[in-house]
């Protein structure tokens, strides 16, 4: 019996040390496997353990973590990694070769009309971004120009009224065969070349109101209207018979003068004649009718305005026989 119980008691002794040796051995194996400080793989051993607002603390410990650094009010620092040009590849030897800038910039800047304008003066620019070209026709009205701008040579219809332009030179229209009509209202004009208009052979209507002329040029053959009021225009400075050649004239305008005569004779195709409140006190028996030709009748002039003249028309009877219908004015 005895022996029995000591051979028990032998046969349980190497199984209690295998056990304490395995534990021993696992203990030893989980130790190396633990990662040191730093290491970036270092994984949190939980094993069992149940997160929860108790153990909080003791399975996650943050006290080891850098807090984030305040940096106050100092500016984040840039780095500049280099202050080398931009580079462009050349077509021809395939080397990169440095881009510089413009040594002339030029500002642009917007327009109304969606046209985009240089800084450089207005001379310096083609017409048609200074003016607004539409088809054939150009308007420079109102901006300031002080001389006419050179022209397309399509040009037919030009509009430049309320500018400062002061005199009109021969090379003006140089070319310009197919203006029909020059409208230079409300400008500075006090001079005009004797040959700016005459070799427009085209021009129709050319309208010179409220200018500051003295004399008139030579007119081309063609024009049918004609209009120079609120000038300084005297006799003087209309050419004897300037207009008898006009065979086309229909419309002469010539009233807020100083002319002190009529300035007949006048073509027959002349429908209206404007000459008032200028300084005229007489006038020629035949300055519109022919003496000789008392059966003859003006049909087409029926518009005659002398009005605003130191005159008395009464005393002229035999310059209107060959008129239908008597001139507006004083004749008292």
């Amino acid at each position: 019996m005895r022996l029995l119980a000591f051979l028990s008691l032998l046969a349980l002794v190497p199984q209690e040390i295998g056990t304490a040796s395995f534990s021993t051995k696992e203990r030893k194996r989980r130790e190396e496997q633990v990662p040191e400080e730093g290491d970036a793989s270092e994984v949190l051993p939980l094993g069992s353990d149940v997160l929860s607002p108790d153990n909080y603390g003791e399975v996650i410990d943050l006290s080891n973590f850098e807090e984030l650094t305040d940096y106050g009010h100092q500016p984040p620092e840039v780095k500049v990694t280099s202050l080398a040009p931009a580079t462009r590849i050349s077509p021809t030897k395939g080397t990169a070769a440095p881009k510089t800038p413009s040594s002339n910039p030029t500002m642009t800047r917007p327009t109304p009309a969606g046209l985009i304008l240089s800084s450089q003066p207005n001379h310096g620019l083609p017409t048609c971004l200074v003016c607004v070209c539409l088809g054939s026709s150009v308007y420079c009205d109102d901006i300031d120009l002080e001389d006419i701008p050179p022209l397309p040579g399509r040009t037919a219809y030009l509009y430049a009224r309320f500018n400062r332009i002061r005199r009109i030179r021969a090379e003006d229209f140089k070319g310009l065969t197919r203006l029909k009509r020059i409208d230079l209202s409300s400008n500075l004009i006090s001079y005009i070349d004797s040959n700016a208009f005459c070799l427009l052979h085209a021009l129709r209507d050319l309208i010179l109101q409220e200018n500051l002329l003295e004399a008139l040029p030579v007119l081309p053959t063609g024009i049918e209207i004609l209009d120079a009021r609120l000038n300084r225009l005297r006799s003087s400075g209309i050419q004897p018979a300037a207009f008898r050649a006009l065979g086309k004239l229909r419309f002469l305008y010539l009233s807020d003068n100083l002319l002190d005569s009529i300035p007949g004779p006048f073509p027959l195709s002349l429908r209206s004649l404007h000459l008032q409140n200028n300084l005229i006190e007489t006038m020629q028996r035949d300055v519109f009718c022919d003496p000789e030709e008392h059966k003859y009748t003006r049909r087409q002039l029926e518009d005659i305005r002398l009005d605003g003249n130191p005159i008395n028309l009464s005393l002229f009877p035999s310059a209107y026989f060959c008129l239908p219908r008597l001139p507006v004015g004083c004749y008292t």
